[in-house]
């Protein structure tokens, strides 16, 4: 059993929701899923919440016999000998009022040191390349890839992008096509196969290490894609840049990829376009590159 609360979220949210759960009550979700299904479900809840709240509980083999999380700001999920605890936070965990405190003074000299990056000329690019894929749900087993985005900077500084849509048999869904304005005709116009579209992909990507954000659930639909095409799977790094920011960052209000942009002064034209997301994220990565926060 899972049940999920949200509070002022985006309208599309609670419609997506409604695809696995019964909503109960207003902002009140019952249902069922796998656990894989369950934490899809959260990182797109986490993507969409905007400035709302939402909380999840659910059956977890510990004393309690239930988990929880929650995306709250005056509250904090915390671990005390195997038990989880909702700690109440004196000071919020989102909008901080910045003062003469250490962390404070940290996150003053951590901005500070951004702007000199980012005003830097001398600043060097790592050969990455960042990814995105829209797809028509959030279950890789069941869901099919409609459009794969990818961003690389070659040797002359000149930015190459790569952008395929994937034609598929089924319809895609009326709120995936409201969100991404891929609509099935335009794949059956302009799309590739699946084969030949990860094919292209390969040679695209070569051995670079690849970014994403959220990487975890565009791998999980690339490497099913890849074995429904016969392929074999990739074997660039692939590096998630959710876990980096939020280990970093540790005064946003949330860490859903429009927040985080935001923060670091990036501008997304078209969200929910891979080829837009994935430039998106590929100017994050170098910030945090610029930064001295991600490595490759």
């Amino acid at each position: 059993m899972i049940v999920i609360t949200l509070t002022k979220v985006p309208k599309s949210l609670r419609g997506d929701l409604t695809k696995w759960y019964q909503e109960i009550q207003t902002g009140v979700y019952v249902g069922n899923v796998s656990a894989r299904i369950r934490d899809l479900l959260w990182d797109r809840i986490m993507k969409n919440v905007g400035h709302g709240e939402a909380t999840m509980a659910y059956n977890a083999n510990n004393e309690l016999g239930y988990q929880f999380r929650t995306t709250r700001q005056d509250h904090e999920v915390v671990d005390f000998d195997g038990i989880p605890l909702m700690m109440h936070l004196t000071v919020s965990s989102g909008a901080v009022d910045h003062g003469f405190s250490n962390a404070a003074k940290f996150h003053k000299a951590k901005v500070m040191t951004r702007n000199l990056s980012h005003n830097s000329s001398s600043s060097k690019k790592s050969p990455l390349i960042a990814i995105d894929l829209e797809t028509t749900g959030l279950d890789p087993t069941q869901d099919e890839i409609i459009s794969i985005g990818a961003v690389r900077q070659l040797k002359d500084n000149q930015i190459d992008h790569f952008y395929k849509l994937i034609q598929i048999d089924q319809e895609i869904p009326k709120n995936i096509i409201k969100l991404t304005n891929i609509t099935t005709e335009t794949l059956k116009l302009k799309g590739v196969s699946l084969s030949d579209g990860l094919k292209m992909l390969r040679v695209f990507l070569g051995s670079s290490p690849i970014v994403g954000y959220n990487a975890h659930f565009d791998e999980m639909f690339l490497t099913n894609g890849l074995r429904k095409a016969g392929q074999p799977d990739l074997s660039n790094q692939i590096l998630d840049l959710m876990p980096i920011v939020k280990k970093s960052d540790k005064f946003l209000d949330n860490y859903r990829l429009q927040t985080v942009l935001d923060e670091y002064g990036i501008e997304n034209k078209d969200p929910h376009n891979s080829l837009s997301d994935a430039d998106a994220t590929f100017k994050l990565a170098n910030k945090l590159i610029e930064n001295g926060v991600l490595k490759i």
